[in-house]
C-alpha cells in the first residue's frame, strides 16, 4: 500500500518516522507534500519518504492519503484536489474533523462519499500523539468510518505498531484528543520540574532527566501491566509516617489534582469559544 501525507508537521513526521523505525512501512512506499519544500526535502532524506511538489501529486501516487495539514486548511485542500481522492482511503489526523464534517464538506465540492460508488472516498478520522515516534503513541479512532472492513483492519494494525488504538464515539473525540494529544506537554512539565528538584539537591541534569524519565515510564508500565488503580499503586509506596506520604500531602496542599483538571477545563473552554 502506498501512503501519502498532505502536510508534514511534527505529528505526521512522528508517524512516518515511527513506521519506518518499526519496519511497518518502507520509506519508499510513502510520499508527502508540504508548502516548505526545503524542509520537506530534508525530512524526506532523513526518513526515506518521497517529497512531492503538490497535494495532487500525493493523491495520485497514494492508495491512502493522510490529511495532516492545519484543520482550517482542509476545506480548501479538498476543493483544490477535487476528484483526485476518488476511490481512495482518507485518514484524517486533523483536530475537530469527523466523518460527518467530511460528508458536509464533500457535498459542497461534489465528491462522492456514497458506498458502492466507484469514486467513493472512504474515511477514518483519528487523533494521534507525538510518542508515536518511539512506538508508544495513543491513537483515538472515531467509531464512525466508511472504510471497508479489511482496510480498517490493516489501518489499525499499522497504528497499533506505534502504540495503542482506542475507539471513541464522535462526541468524545474532542476530550479524548485533549487528554492524549496535549497530555505529553503536561507530563514533560512534570518531568522537568522534578528534574529541577533533583538538580537543586546536587544531581547532574543529565542524570536527573534519566531518573525522572525512567520513573515515569516505569510507573505507567506498572499500571498498564497490573491493571491496578493509580491510587492503589500510590498507596503501595506510602509507608505510615514515611517520606512519600509527606510529599503526597504537599502535592495535595498545592492543588496538584485540581491544577490537572483545570488545565483540561481551560483547553475545553478554548475549543468551545474559539
Amino acid at each position: 500500500m502506498k501512503i501519502g501525507f498532505l502536510g508534514m508537521g511534527n505529528m505526521a513526521l512522528a508517524i512516518a518516522e515511527g513506521w519506518v523505525k518499526k519496519g511497518l512501512v518502507e520509506g519508499r512506499d510513502m510520499c508527502a507534500y508540504a508548502p516548505n519544500q526545503e524542509k520537506l526535502a530534508k525530512n524526506a532524506a532523513r526518513v526515506g519518504f518521497i517529497p512531492m511538489a503538490s497535494a495532487k501529486a500525493v493523491a495520485d501516487a497514494s492508495d491512502a492519503v493522510v490529511i495532516a495539514c492545519k484543520p482550517y486548511q482542509i476545506e480548501k485542500v479538498l476543493k483544490d484536489l477535487g476528484g483526485a481522492l476518488a476511490g481512495k482511503q482518507l485518514w484524517s489526523i486533523a483536530a475537530g474533523w469527523t466523518l460527518e464534517k467530511f460528508y458536509e464538506t464533500w457535498q459542497k465540492v461534489g465528491v462522492s462519499m456514497t458506498p458502492g460508488d466507484a469514486n467513493f472516498v472512504r474515511v477514518q478520522c483519528l487523533m494521534p500523539n507525538t510518542p508515536a515516534m518511539v512506538g508508544e503513541g495513543v491513537f483515538l479512532f472515531e467509531d464512525r468510518n466508511s472504510l471497508w472492513d479489511e482496510e480498517l483492519a490493516e489501518m489499525k494494525k499499522l497504528f497499533e505498531g506505534l502504540g495503542i488504538v482506542e475507539v471513541l464515539p464522535s462526541e468524545l473525540m474532542g476530550i479524548g484528543g485533549v487528554i492524549s494529544g496535549c497530555g505529553p506537554a503536561f507530563v514533560d512539565m512534570f518531568m522537568e520540574a522534578y528534574a529541577d528538584a533533583a538538580v537543586k539537591y546536587g544531581i547532574s541534569r543529565p542524570t536527573a532527566y534519566r531518573l525522572v524519565a525512567q520513573t515515569v515510564l516505569g510507573s505507567a508500565k506498572l499500571m498498564q501491566v497490573t491493571g491496578d488503580h493509580p491510587g492503589v499503586l500510590k498507596d503501595a509506596v506510602c509507608s505510615p509516617n514515611g517520606t512519600t506520604i509527606c510529599g503526597v500531602a504537599a502535592l495535595e496542599k498545592a492543588g496538584l489534582r485540581s491544577a490537572c483538571i483545570e488545565s483540561i477545563d481551560a483547553i475545553m473552554a478554548k475549543k468551545k469559544n474559539g
